[in-house]
């Protein structure tokens, strides 16, 4: 086999390698739906739970990477603090080993076949489970494919002086192994590749286990890589995530590095036992080796987070954003409970609400990716408050109510939706915002090109307009408003809600008739439209979902008997 041959089949079998094990994880976590994500929010209370949800999710989705991104994202967001994230990567580790253990089976000799299954689910059937199936297979016999071209084009390797001066020099000097595992690590992105490649290496005897070894403790440094360029560019928190990422692993690295010996002794007695092929060798190699550092470092997790903290300094910002907190023990025994505690999961979210719309107005007045990515977290953390107290209300429904509660029930139901609503309001004006942006920024690059040198009569890419500052001041009152009257339905305040709502429509027509009379008198620039009419659109929309509560408080006055009757009354 040529040099050349000995290239193209190993990059060949690389790319369908990587392309396996991520079409794989992607089929398992649309199998598994949004599940992950809640185990990784929801199950991390303790050290413990927190490992243990870091080995599920990375033994599912068959990358620790993958699982710490999701964990800086939560992290980021608020979701998680950096003490639970810290159990997650820990964890994230071990999970990993699974790649390199399923690799060991070595069924090279049918990853044909499974890749022909994985096609027909995929490509003949029209059911999400079976496509999703036929995906995970799919990726799982590329991964085996690629596998077998890697090792083919790396055969020859074993009869090259200079590869075997290489991995001598690495046996007799392992910090140059850990080295080379790291940078290979970091280059492919993807740990479970360099394992696989050791995996094939050793099997066709090209290298020592005193050589592998090494080269494994560094694959763990280099798969930091991927969380680390994650954290770029991210809160503080994500950067001490990415960079609790990097200790764990370093400091795992050094100390096996140094225990080299009594280490390589163990797993040759393990091979002996288990009577393991030089693939698994490996994979017990690896996994041994992740646990054993979990095993250590697990009891120093406060300590590692206190370190991160003096490596990256500075304040963290923090949203103050919950989990959801509803007991569903209160659904059969007490409903009149279970209907208070919702009352008061739908008012957090109202409180998420407003303090999104607050946000937005900031990014209109000056738009910066911080603000516009707190926007964002708040508009996460309403669409997570959505979702599960949908499903309580929906799970009260089914129980013995009162008229009284029924309808309390249905109208929770209801403002649960107004204030989603609210939350895409706001991410919507947010990219109006930056549509406006691009839009002015496009103009004034058309005019220079066709030799328009003149200044722009606006210094800022955005036109402030203090109407429109009003406008997003009235609603944001309106809100603020809603969610006292939902507190103590006091319906002196439910009425003023109704009557700013007259304002805040006069505001949206006044801005509209703005816009044209610029446009007519040649003043208006594309993007005066976007702001005008889109954003004012979306406030007064926003502005309308407040008249719910208002009404609802106010039913006996509009004469609201039942859900239907209001709602329509509302719709008139």
């Amino acid at each position: 086999m040529s040099y050349q041959e000995m290239l193209f089949s190993f990059l060949g079998g690389l790319g369908i390698f990587l392309f396996g094990i991520k079409y794989m994880g992607d089929g398992l976590q649309k199998a598994a739906g949004d599940r992950l994500r809640e185990v990784l929010n929801k199950f991390t209370s303790t050290p413990l739970r927190a490992v243990l949800a870091g080995i599920i999710v990375t033994g599912l989705i068959q990358s620790s990477s993958g699982t710490t991104v999701l964990t800086v994202g939560l992290v980021s967001a608020g979701f998680m603090s950096l003490r639970q994230a810290i159990g997650v990567i820990m964890g994230a580790n071990v999970g990993t080993t699974v790649t390199a253990f399923i690799i060991g089976f070595n069924l090279s000799a049918y990853a044909l076949p499974i890749i022909g299954i994985g096609a027909i689910l995929l490509f003949f059937t029209k059911r999400k489970l079976f496509q999703n199936s036929g995906q995970i297979l799919f990726g799982f016999g590329c991964l085996f494919f690629g596998l077998k071209l890697m090792g083919t084009s790396m055969e020859p390797l074993k009869d090259l002086p200079q590869f075997n001066d290489l991995m001598i020099s690495v046996s007799h000097h392992p910090i140059l192994g850990v080295f080379i595992g790291t940078l290979l690590t970091m280059v492919l992105q993807s740990s479970s590749a360099t394992i696989g490649i050791l995996q094939q290496l050793y099997a066709q005897n090209s290298l020592a286990l005193g050589a592998a070894l090494p080269i494994l403790f560094g694959d763990n440094i280099g798969t930091t890589i991927t969380a680390v360029i994650a954290a770029l560019g991210a809160s503080i928190a994500a950067k001490r995530t990415a960079g609790a990422h990097v200790v764990f692993n370093s400091v795992g690295a050094i100390i096996f590095t140094l225990l080299l010996t009594p280490f390589t002794h163990v797993v040759i007695a393990m091979t002996d036992v288990f009577h393991l092929n030089p693939s698994m060798q490996i994979a017990f190699a690896h996994g041994l080796f992740n646990l054993s550092n979990l095993a250590i470092q697990f009891w120093f997790i406060p300590q590692i987070e206190l370190l991160v903290k003096k490596i990256i300094p500075g304040t963290e910002k923090s949203l103050d954003i919950r989990a959801v907190e509803l007991n569903e023990d209160f659904l059969y025994t007490s409903p009149s409970i279970a209907l208070r505690q919702a009352s008061n999961e739908v008012i957090q979210m109202g409180d998420y609400a407003l303090r999104a719309l607050s946000a937005t107005k900031d990014f209109y007045v000056k738009p910066a990716e911080d603000i516009k990515d707190d926007v964002f977290q708040y508009e996460e953390a309403i669409n997570r408050f959505d979702v599960e107290l949908t499903e309580y209300l929906a799970k009260v429904a089914t129980v013995e109510l009162s008229q009284t509660e029924s309808q309390e029930q249905a109208m929770l139901l209801e403002f649960t939706k107004d204030f989603e609503r609210i939350g895409d309001h706001c991410k919507n004006i947010v990219g109006f915002v930056e549509e406006a942006c691009e839009l002015e920024q496009k103009q004034r690059n058309k005019e220079k090109r066709n030799g328009n040198n003149l200044k722009p009569t606006r210094t800022a890419l955005l036109l402030y307009d203090e109407d429109l500052v009003l406008l997003f001041d009235k609603v944001l009152k309106n809100i603020r408003d809603a969610l006292s009257v939902l507190e103590t339905d006091d319906h002196d305040l439910a009425t003023k809600i109704l009557s700013r709502e007259k304002e805040v429509n006069e505001l949206v027509d006044l801005l509209r008739r703005k816009y044209f009379r610029l446009m007519s008198k040649g003043d208006g620039r594309a993007a005066d439209s976007v702001l005008f009419i889109d954003i004012s659109s979306n406030l007064e929309r926003s502005s309308d979902r407040t008249l719910h509560i208002a009404k609802y408080i106010l039913g006996n006055v509009y004469g609201f008997k039942t859900p239907a009757s209001y709602l329509q009354q509302l719709d008139e």
